[in-house]
């Protein structure tokens, strides 16, 4: 054991910590009743069960839903550093999300939130490590319930939880609250430069702005008249082992990969043998395909050798910059679906994406505008793996400071 630590039932914490059931900090009641159609009524702020789980941090400042007056007779009203939790749940593993709040407005507890009211704990720390892994094992192991997971009052009551003196619980809040407002800003950026984008595109790839140097005439051209469009196979029965080879040099698609990607499709889950290879469409690398069936219309370009099954097209023989028109079907990459076949799974023919219309500028023009394009992509992933290390930060500061591993004080 390490010096000036003690071993409980939480695991080693710092001797000057105490091990306290949630039911010991405070006193627990219950939202009410917000009904769907009330959540955007009136002014007054209101949190519904629903919003805990898609709230990105563990303190909440803003509302998504507001309420009328009339409503919220009806309702909980909240008190600065309540703790809110999610009273129940798709699977155990959601149930009992908790964000702390720490506003001073007047504002509401909808129903299926569980409402902790701490007396002498800092509301902003009970929001972090009450969203700690150790503590989200115990939550789950307290749910009942099949298709939908329930978590009261009494069971979260149980629930132990290190605590550190007050004024440590303060100090691990506002480091922690610190990473968060970094997080927050990072969002933000990468919303505006996702928005600077769209404009970028909506400007660029209809000619209403030219970039310096270039006046050529644009023309209209079907993407049938610029590629040779193929569309995938499938070997059958597709589950057969004999067709996959994971040491194979040749990637399978699937939609999972063109999701998990950006412009580039640089590695598959899986890969096919030379049985299954015989039985697909051999795309090589460099070449431009798109997804044509339930997620349909996201484009990428391969960076690897791989095959097609049905559900992709490929673009052969472009006689467009590949990049142009990589960004050309990114922009009408939504549109796609209020044409498509629908059944099981929305389907695109081939007819269809043949006769589909596209502005084609000069080639150079085309190069131009694909790398202004491509150089606010680099822009954008290098803001998004900054967020991304950011979050990992936050992670690895909880497991240090909630357990009291690393002391600030």
């Amino acid at each position: 054991m390490k010096p000036g630590y003690k071993q409980t039932e939480v695991g080693a914490i710092p001797e000057d910590w105490e091990v306290a059931s949630l039911g010991a900090l405070g006193d627990f009641s219950k939202g009410s009743g917000v009904r769907k159609d009330e959540a955007h009524s009136g002014d007054l702020p209101c949190v519904r069960y629903g919003e805990i789980y898609t709230h990105h941090n563990d303190v909440i400042r803003e509302y998504n839903s507001r309420i009328s007056s009339a409503v919220a007779k009806a309702a909980k009203r909240l008190r600065r550093g309540d703790m809110l939790f999610a009273g129940s749940g798709e699977t155990k593993e959601e149930i009992g999300k908790t964000v702390a709040f720490v506003s001073d407005d007047e504002a509401y507890a909808g129903g299926d939130i569980v409402i902790l009211s701490p007396r002498a704990s800092s509301s902003e720390f009970l929001g972090y490590a009450l969203n700690a892994p150790l503590i989200n094992r115990q939550k789950a192991s307290k749910g009942q319930g099949d298709a939908v997971v329930h978590i009261g009052a009494h069971a979260l009551a149980s629930i132990k939880l290190a605590l550190p003196p007050l004024p440590e619980q303060s100090a691990i809040a506002t480091a922690l609250s610190d990473v968060d407002a970094l997080l927050a800003g990072l969002d933000k950026l990468i919303a505006k430069k996702r928005d600077l984008k769209q404009a970028t595109m909506q400007q660029l790839l209809t000619g209403k702005t030219r970039l310096p140097g270039f006046a050529g005439e644009w023309e209209v051209k079907r993407l049938g008249g610029i590629a040779h469009i193929q569309r995938g196979a499938s070997p059958r029965p597709i589950d057969s082992p004999i067709w996959f080879d994971e040491n194979s040099p040749v990637g399978w698609v699937r939609i999972s990969d063109v999701t998990a990607s950006g412009m580039y499709l640089k590695t598959t889950q899986q890969r096919l043998s030379s049985e299954g290879i015989k039985h697909s469409r051999p795309v090589q690398s460099g070449s431009l395909i798109m997804s044509i069936c339930a997620t349909v219309g996201r484009p990428v370009i391969t960076r690897i050798d791989v095959c097609i099954h049905d559900g992709f097209v490929v673009f052969d023989d472009l006689k467009a910059d590949r990049k142009f028109i990589y960004y050309v079907l990114k922009a009408i990459e939504s549109d796609w679906s209020k044409h498509g076949q629908t059944g099981s799974q929305m389907n695109l023919n081939t007819g269809l994406i043949n006769s589909t219309s596209i502005n084609l500028p000069p080639r150079d023009e085309q190069a131009a505008i694909a790398e202004v394009l491509s150089d606010l992509d680099t822009e954008l992933a290098a803001l998004e793996q900054r967020r991304e290390k950011t979050r990992l930060l936050k992670r690895g500061m909880m497991q240090e400071l909630l357990t009291g591993r690393t002391r600030l004080m």
